[in-house]
């Protein structure tokens, strides 16, 4: 899975999984050797979970209009248990505003890879078609990869996954008080689910999201169970949101 070099995929596998062509993930669990009370490395690998990652695209053409708001993508965030879509809906939304279409012109994207998922890069180049205006951070902690692409990229719309953090909290602000709009995920069940979460709470009240799409796995990964505004009211009719 290393292509014979192991050291090379090192910082990787301190975090738990190695990311192969294809984009594909493998877990790995075993021994822990901690350094400074974090993890160094995992040595004595007992298991592998391997995870594929499946790129479909059309995933986000029922979704991006929900999410555009006088023109602009609002800031949204995505909600869904493990195995909802999450990562696979990110991808195909960077692909479908960095292309552009009728309802959204093209705009530049930036996408902060904290787990080389949405864009599979591997040596730098993604294996999934994120689109050609846009570019990737890989492999680089989120909060310190926003602020980097904020500073250096110049991108309309940021997309990240998996926040929870403060940190990733006030990169965020800084993303959105920066005229970029944001699109990001988070594991939950719903709306409530998320904010019984500490972590979450400050997020949620500092009021930067405009959307909450929250998504199920039935009857098939990808679909929208509700939509709710800023103000965590329910859109019935979802196309007036």
């Amino acid at each position: 899975m290393s292509q014979h070099s192991l050291y090379t995929m090192e910082e990787e596998m301190r975090r738990g999984y190695i990311t192969i062509q294809g984009g594909h993930r493998v877990g790995i669990a075993g021994k822990a050797v901690l350094e400074g009370g974090s993890v160094k490395l995992i040595r004595d690998i007992t298991s592998f979970n391997i995870r594929i990652a499946r790129e479909k695209q059309g995933t986000a053409d029922p979704v991006l209009p929900l999410i555009i708001q006088n023109g602009l993508v609002a800031n949204t965030l995505i909600i869904g248990p493990p195995q909802s879509g999450k990562t696979t809906l990110l991808r195909d939304l960077a692909r479908k505003i960095s292309y552009g279409s009728k309802a959204l012109p093209a705009k530049k994207v930036s996408i902060v890879d904290e787990r080389s998922e949405i864009a599979g890069c591997v040596g730098g180049i993604p294996q999934k078609d994120v689109g050609p205006r846009t570019d990737v951070m890989d492999a680089c902690p989120k909060a310190e990869g926003m602020m980097m692409m904020i500073r250096s990229m110049s991108p309309e719309v940021l997309i990240t996954d998996e926040i929870g953090r403060t940190e990733d909290g006030y990169a965020l602000e800084e993303a959105i008080h920066a005229g970029i709009s944001v699109i990001t995920s988070v594991h939950g069940r719903d709306i409530k689910d998320i904010t019984r979460r500490p972590l979450l709470s400050r997020i949620l009240q500092s009021g930067v999201f405009h959307r909450y799409v929250v998504l199920t796995s039935s009857p098939k990964a990808g679909t929208v169970a509700a939509l709710y505004d800023e103000s965590f009211k329910e859109c019935r009719e979802r196309m007036r949101c």
